[in-house]
C-alpha cells in the first residue's frame, strides 16, 4: 500500500484522504457507553435515601403536612442520641417535626424499649415535671426550651405550640445581627437535650403532665 495519496501528499497528511480514518487528527474518539453490569454512580436522590439511617422507633399519624404530602412522625433512637423526624415512606423528609400534642405525649410514653433505658427515663420523668399551679391555655409560639450553644452562637431545642393543638419541635441558633432562626430540619440531639424541653413545656403549661394527660398515641 502506497504512503502517497493522489493528492500528492503522504496519506497521514493529507486533510481529505485521512478523514474518517484512524490517522485523521481531528477524530474523536468514541465515547465508551457504560457497561450494563459495572457500578453506576448514585444521583443525588439516591444518596439521599442511602443516607436515611433508621434506628429503632415508635411512629404516631399519618399527618397530612401543607404541601400536601402525608407523613408519620417517629422518636427513633440514632448513634449519639435521639432524632424526632417526620418520613414518608422511605423518606427522610428535611423538616422539623410537627404533630399533635396527644400524639407527643404518646410517643413518649412508648419509648421504654426503643431508647436506651437512661434516655426512655429521662423523657417520660420529663413529662411527670411538676406542671403550674394555674391552668391556662397555651398561645401559639409558646415554647418549652433547653438551652444550648453550637460553636459560637447559642441555641435551643424548643416544643412549640401551633394552631389546632400542635407542636413542632425545633432547633433555633441566635445568629449575630439576624436574630433567633429556625432550623428547619430534624433535630438529632442526646435525649437530655429533649428531657429540658419536655419538662420545661410542662412547667409552663404547654403539655399536660403525666399524671393527668392519659395520652396515647395514634394507632
Amino acid at each position: 500500500m502506497s504512503l502517497f495519496c493522489r493528492h500528492s501528499r503522504f496519506v497521514a497528511d493529507c486533510p481529505i484522504c485521512s478523514k474518517g480514518t484512524v490517522l485523521d487528527q481531528g477524530r474523536r474518539p468514541a465515547r465508551r457507553a457504560p457497561s450494563a453490569a459495572g457500578p453506576s454512580r448514585p444521583s443525588g436522590a439516591e444518596k439521599r435515601a442511602a443516607g436515611a439511617f433508621s434506628g429503632p422507633h415508635v411512629s404516631a399519624g399519618p399527618f397530612e403536612g401543607p404541601d400536601g404530602v402525608r407523613y408519620t412522625v417517629r422518636l427513633e433512637r440514632v448513634p449519639g442520641g435521639v432524632r424526632l423526624a417526620e418520613w414518608s415512606g422511605s423518606q427522610l423528609r428535611p423538616r422539623a417535626p410537627v404533630l399533635a400534642l396527644i400524639d407527643l405525649t404518646g410517643l413518649v410514653s412508648r419509648a421504654q424499649g426503643v431508647l436506651l433505658d437512661r434516655d426512655a427515663e429521662a423523657l417520660t420523668g420529663a413529662l411527670r415535671a411538676e406542671p403550674p399551679a394555674a391552668a391556662s391555655v397555651p398561645s401559639p409560639g409558646s415554647a418549652g426550651v433547653s438551652r444550648g450553644r453550637a460553636g459560637d452562637f447559642r441555641e435551643e431545642l424548643r416544643v412549640e405550640t401551633l394552631d389546632e393543638g400542635r407542636v413542632r419541635i425545633a432547633r433555633w441558633v441566635l445568629r449575630p445581627g439576624a436574630g433567633w432562626e429556625i432550623q428547619d430540619a430534624p433535630p438529632m440531639l442526646p435525649a437530655k437535650r429533649y428531657a429540658e424541653a419536655l419538662a420545661d413545656a410542662v412547667r409552663n403549661g404547654l403539655l399536660p403532665a403525666a399524671s393527668d394527660s392519659g395520652a396515647t398515641a395514634r394507632p
